[in-house]
């Protein structure tokens, strides 16, 4: 039963599609660290600077009636905080995550149309005339060389 077992998973784990959905994963989360720090480290700091050298990610609401210097002084005391900074931080993290992931999604569509366009050309648009041996298109009813009616024969 036990080598029933590992042979399964063996078969499981050796699909291209597991593979496939781990280089995925993979990449997706290198992919998320770098529109991480895009947001944090590039895209934040200017809408900051434009705000009033606001910094996103040090924005709390204190719960408690202790007043702290900054976010950092607050957890520390592991004061009750509600931190709408970093919540606004990852809100656009992922509007980013999501705009590309569409870009993507979308030069994926176009490149699907223009295959399956040429995929459709490869299709015959002639055939031949059963009566004179010629190729006529492919809708005719009637030949255009020999006259025939082609309504009943196909």
């Amino acid at each position: 039963m036990f080598k029933n077992l590992i042979k399964e998973f063996k078969e499981f784990i050796t699909r291209g599609n597991v593979i496939d959905m781990a280089v995925g994963i993979i990449v997706g989360s290198a992919f998320g660290k770098i529109i991480t720090s895009l947001v944090n480290d590039i895209v934040m700091p200017p809408i900051g600077l434009l705000l009033g050298n606001v910094d996103f990610s040090n924005l709390y609401i204190n719960l408690s009636k202790i007043d702290y210097a900054n976010l950092a002084d607050a957890k520390k005391a592991g004061a009750p905080t509600i931190n709408y900074g970093a919540f606004l931080n990852i809100i656009i993290d992922f509007l980013l995550v999501a705009f590309v992931i569409f870009l993507f999604i979308k030069q994926v569509n176009v490149l699907k149309k223009k295959f399956e366009k040429t995929a459709d050309v490869s299709e015959p648009l002639e055939k031949e005339c059963p009566y004179c041996a010629l190729n006529i298109p492919k809708k005719a009813v009637k030949c255009g060389h020999c006259s025939s009616d082609l309504a009943n024969k196909k």
